[in-house]
This record gives C-alpha cells, sequence and structure tokens, in this order.
C-alpha cells in the first residue's frame, strides 16, 4: 500500500513509517516541522528514513492545518491508508499557547477527516492520548471510563478529536481506530518528555524537576511495542456490521488504550536509569504541575484480544537502550 503519516519527522510518526517502509509499504509524509522541540532532531529522523528506504519515502514539509496546501501537495498522490499522528503535543505547553493546539489538533484533525472521505481510504489510524482521562482516579483506565472531564486543553483536543472521529465514521462509514497513547519512550524520542529532559540532566550534574515529590505513576511504553500496536491496527480496519465496538461505538470506529499495563513509580525509573548511566540523579522535588494527573494505567484488553497487542518491553530493559542511543547520537552531533 500507499499510507499517509503525518507527524513524520516526530518521534512515532518516525518510528511507524520506518516500520511500514521496512515491510515494504511506500510512506508519504507530512509534517511542519514546528519548533516546539528543536528541529535538527527532526531533520535527523527524516535523513534517517530517506537513507534508510530511498524511493519508497515521500515527505512534504507542510501544515496539514493548511488545506490547501495540504491538497495542492497530495493531489497527483495515490493515498489507501492513513496514520494521523500529526498533533501539537504537550500537556504544559497548552496553558501556554492554545491556539496551536486548536489549529493543529481541531482544523488539522477535520482536514484529515476530510481526506480520508474524499479518498476512500481503507483505514485510518489516529493518534489519542491518554490523557482524556482527565482526573479518573479509577486504575486501570478502560476504554469504557467516562472521558468527559479534561484537565488540560490538549486532552480536551484529543477528546475532540475523537467525538469528530465518530462522526465522520457515522456519517461515511470510513473505518476509524483512535489509540489513546501511555507515555511513549525509546530511542529517537522527544527532548520535551520525562526519560530526555532526566538523562540530560543526570549526565551534566543538574538536579532533575520531579513532580509531586514523586508520588506519582506512569504507564511507560517502550516505542517498539507502540509501533506493534499500531500496524496491528492498520492492518486490521474496524468492521461495519453494526455490532459495538471498543469505546461504544456501532460504526466502523474503536478505541483502544495503547500502554505497557505496568505502572511504574516515577522514583523506580529514575533508579533504572541511574542504573543505565552509572550516575546518581540530583532529586529537586516540587509539587504537582497543573494539568499533571497522578497516575496512568491502561487497560489494554480490548486492544490484546481483537490485534493480539502485548507489550514486551519493561523499563529495566527499554530504558538502557534509550540510554545507548542518547549516547551515541550526541556523541555525533
Amino acid at each position: 500500500m500507499t499510507i499517509l503519516v503525518t507527524g513524520v519527522a516526530g518521534f512515532i510518526g518516525m518510528a511507524v513509517a520506518d516500520r511500514l517502509m521496512a515491510q515494504g509499504h511506500a510512506v508519504v509524509g507530512i509534517d511542519n516541522m514546528n519548533d516546539y522541540y528543536p528541529v535538527s532532531l527532526k531533520r535527523d529522523r527524516i535523513a534517517m528514513l530517506e537513507t534508510a528506504h530511498g524511493k519508497l519515502f515521500t515527505v512534504h514539509e507542510l501544515d496539514f492545518a493548511d488545506n490547501d496546501a495540504l491538497h495542492a501537495a497530495l493531489a497527483d498522490q495515490v493515498i489507501e491508508a492513513i496514520v494521523h499522528l500529526g498533533a501539537q503535543a504537550g500537556v504544559r505547553y497548552s496553558l501556554i499557547n492554545p491556539h496551536a493546539y486548536v489549529r493543529s489538533n481541531l482544523a488539522g484533525h477535520v482536514n484529515m477527516l476530510e481526506l480520508a472521505r474524499e479518498r476512500r481510504v481503507r483505514h485510518l489510524v489516529y493518534a489519542s492520548s491518554s490523557s482524556v482521562y482527565g482526573g479518573n482516579d479509577s486504575l486501570p483506565f478502560r476504554v469504557e471510563d467516562r472521558a468527559d472531564h479534561p484537565i488540560s486543553l490538549y486532552a480536551a483536543t484529543k477528546r475532540a478529536d475523537e467525538l469528530m472521529s465518530e462522526t465522520y465514521a457515522h456519517l461515511f462509514r470510513i473505518p476509524m481506530t483512535g489509540l489513546r497513547f501511555f507515555t511513549v519512550y525509546g530511542p529517537w524520542g522527544r527532548p520535551d518528555m520525562a526519560m530526555w529532559i532526566f538523562t540530560k540532566k543526570i549526565l551534566a550534574g543538574e538536579p532533575i524537576p520531579v513532580f509531586n515529590h514523586g508520588r506519582m505513576q506512569r504507564d511507560f511504553t517502550y516505542i517498539d511495542d507502540i509501533v506493534s500496536g499500531v500496524i496491528g491496527c492498520l492492518d486490521h480496519p474496524p468492521a461495519d456490521d453494526g455490532a459495538p465496538k471498543p469505546g461504544g461505538s456501532r460504526a466502523p470506529h474503536r478505541l483502544y488504550n495503547i500502554g505497557n499495563n505496568k505502572p511504574e513509580e516515577l522514583m523506580h525509573l529514575i533508579a533504572v536509569l541511574e542504573d543505565a548511566l552509572g550516575q546518581k540523579a540530583q532529586i529537586d522535588f516540587q509539587p504537582i504541575q497543573p494539568g499533571d494527573v497522578h497516575a496512568t494505567f491502561a487497560d489494554i484488553s480490548a486492544i490484546a484480544q481483537d490485534i493480539g497487542f502485548a507489550p514486551a518491553t519493561g523499563i529495566e530493559s527499554g530504558v538502557p537502550r534509550f540510554v545507548a542511543w542518547y549516547r551515541d547520537y550526541h556523541q555525533t552531533r
């Protein structure tokens, strides 16, 4: 197939595109290369894909919230399926620059829904987030749980994406799968996330900020497991059979949690990271940040049953792989 991957210069987007092309699919990638974090990392990811896959990979540097630019770039290209991973990410940044989230996560998502409708794609897989569960204190988080009390604008936009997708699946019978990602980490990861921030500061001998005085849990999920789940979903579109799907839809639209199904105490993660780095962390305990939640924990029974998703990488093996990549990447830059 020829598959459109948005956010292709991003962490998950690059990894998904890499696996798809390794399987022989052609990938058309889109990314606006914004400067939310260093653009140099995004360009290095693109360079890796171009070197590894040659003519299987086509990339367009554009903002998919710009509908005219999107259609002009794709006018002559066949698109059979879409993996829509592009978005304005980050819980805390949504308190600072809300308009970026409205443009990318709302207007941009509608543009991708319209593209899927126009092209009659066989499947649209899109990124949601565990943030949609808000302050839910019932663990583990299940796709059947209510998700209408978001505690950040980022979470609200992701929940809105799910609702708009449900509408398009109902009206136009487009097969769609929304994936609620849980704290993804690994090689080529994001500099704004804890794993990268902690690693950088520990190596520099600087204190690491630990929020809620360390009383936090996260369902840390290794990138290879995430990619297997994304592509497993892509290969198995939901049926348009009127039967209820995970998340409650009777249209060809389903929602899955995609996580490690094993929440880790933040202080335990730091201990594993210290071991991998061979260096102790200086801890700067701070109160919980606005928009943060105390714990995340994915119930993955639905995606496990439907596509056989089975995460295989715990932090004891995943964290050292990230550290090895991090050291190598920065030695060559």
